[in-house]
């Protein structure tokens, strides 16, 4: 892809969720957000459901998305707002929700998700956790969701990745660690170039109506955070010595990071657009292996063979 054919939309960095979406008229559709309930899942969830959409929250713990749920519930014009179990770690759970969806879905946005957990951990199929949770149980569940997704025609899949792939292939002699060390930081990248390639092999549903795209939100103080420590983040200058959070200048809130998510979830001006990556509500340029510039994404990540191969890799694991 030529710079020339990237797409663009008027829209600055720092947009909010709110800007993007504005004018935009959901009224009738049917929407699931993963990690919903808090962060930018719950910024995504806001700006769809006063764009009328009628908005499931998927989450491990339900009730904490029932303070999201009541506000919601008080807007007039807004779409209908409820939360329901999803455990991505836990593949049966993923498939108990698809199974138990009814009718058509419009938008599904993968955001959930967890970052640099400091040691190995594994889920009860013995998959390193991170990959477990942002791309196996995604997969799973985009996958069994998918004649939901085909009966709306025009449905929209989103994935939250990151910027933190551009250092890391997919590793498919060792996806899980059990031979080389493990680095929390190499797996969560490892799991968002698999989230990447998801939306690349997801080309396959293009003629049924439905497109998926990648998105790195940006820089957000969130719950995401949470299994770093207090030295890493003073290492990332966004603690201070009495560790109060002190977000560096080009760091997003949470209104803002969920903007690219909301953009391609339910602009017109992407309408199309399938097997791209997205950041700071531009497509991303492509460079080579081994460049990090931020605002990138990695040619390894929108390579349709790795995509291919991590298709068959993912559907046979999370086969029933």
């Amino acid at each position: 892809m030529n710079a020339e054919s990237r797409l663009t939309t008027p829209f600055p960095s720092h947009a909010t969720a709110a800007e993007v979406i504005d004018g935009v008229d959901l009224t009738g559709r049917r929407a699931v957000v993963t990690g919903g309930a808090s962060g930018i899942g719950t910024e995504t969830v806001r700006a769809l459901a006063l764009a009328g959409a009628e908005v499931t929250v998927a989450t491990r713990r339900p009730e904490t998305a029932e303070p999201l749920v009541r506000e919601l519930a008080a807007v007039p014009g807004a779409g209908s707002v409820r939360a329901e179990a999803l455990d991505l770690a836990d593949i049966d759970s993923a498939l108990a929700f698809a199974r138990a969806w009814r009718g058509p879905l419009d938008i599904l946005v993968a955001n959930a998700g967890i970052m640099a957990l400091p040691t190995r951990q594994v889920s009860a199929e013995g998959w390193e956790l991170q990959l477990a949770t942002n791309f196996l149980g995604h997969f799973a569940l985009t996958d069994a969701l998918h004649p939901a997704l085909r009966e709306s025609g025009s449905a929209r899949v989103v994935v939250v990745s990151s910027g933190a792939h551009l250092n890391t292939p997919f590793d498919f002699d060792d996806p899980h660690f059990e031979r080389r060390p493990y680095d929390p930081w190499v797996a969560y990248g490892q799991s968002k170039t698999a989230d990447v390639l998801l939306t690349v092999g997801a080309r396959r549903w293009a003629d049924e109506g439905i497109t998926a795209n990648a998105v790195a939100p940006g820089f957000i103080l969130t719950n995401l955070q949470r299994h770093l420590d207090n030295d890493t983040m003073r290492s990332f200058g966004v603690m201070d010595d009495e560790g109060n959070l002190t977000p560096l200048p080009y760091y997003k809130n949470p209104a803002q990071g969920a903007a690219t998510s909301v953009l391609l979830a339910a602009s017109p001006m992407v309408k199309g657009a399938t097997g791209r990556y997205f950041e700071d509500n531009q497509e991303a340029p492509v460079v080579s292996d081994g460049d990090n510039q931020p605002g990138r994404v990695a040619a390894h990540a929108l390579d349709p063979l790795a995509a291919d191969l991590l298709w068959a890799y993912a559907a046979d694991a999370v086969r029933r």
